[in-house]
C-alpha cells in the first residue's frame, strides 16, 4: 500500500511553497505515536506532503512553543495539525493505521492547496 500511496502521491500536481507545517502532537507513552514514527516517520519527509509541509513533533507534556500557543482543541495523541501562515488547515486525530492515515491526509492536504492564493 505504502508504494501505492508514493505512487499516486507523485502523479498529484505539486503544492506551491509556502509556510505549511504538519505538526505532530504527541505524548511520552503514547502508543499509536510510537506506530506513527515506525511506520510513516521513516519516509514522511521524502513525500510531496512531507516536502510541502515538513513535520515538527509537539510534545503535550511540556509547554506549547509561544508561536503554536493559538491552536486550541488538542487533547489527544497523536494530533496531526496542518498549519500554514499561521492558520489551521486541517487535522487528523489518531493514528488508525498507514493506509487511514494517508487517505485523511490526502483530504487535509487537498484544502491547503485550495486555500492558497
Amino acid at each position: 500500500m505504502r508504494q501505492l500511496f508514493l505512487t499516486m502521491s507523485l502523479a498529484l500536481a505539486p503544492l506551491q511553497a509556502g509556510a505549511a507545517e504538519l505538526l505532530m502532537f504527541d505524548a511520552d507513552g503514547c502508543m499509536h505515536c510510537e506506530f506513527w514514527k515506525d511506520d510513516i516517520g521513516p519516509y514522511y519527509h521524502k513525500t510531496r506532503e512531507g516536502k510541502s509541509a515538513p513535520l515538527r513533533i509537539i510534545s503535550l507534556n511540556e509547554d506549547r512553543p509561544e508561536d503554536l500557543k493559538w491552536i486550541d482543541g488538542v487533547r489527544f495523541s497523536p494530533t496531526f495539525v496542518l498549519i500554514d501562515d499561521n492558520r489551521e488547515v486541517g487535522r487528523i486525530v489518531g493514528y488508525p493505521g498507514e493506509d487511514l492515515f494517508w487517505m485523511n491526509m490526502e483530504t487535509v492536504f487537498r484544502r491547503l492547496g485550495t486555500q492558497r492564493p
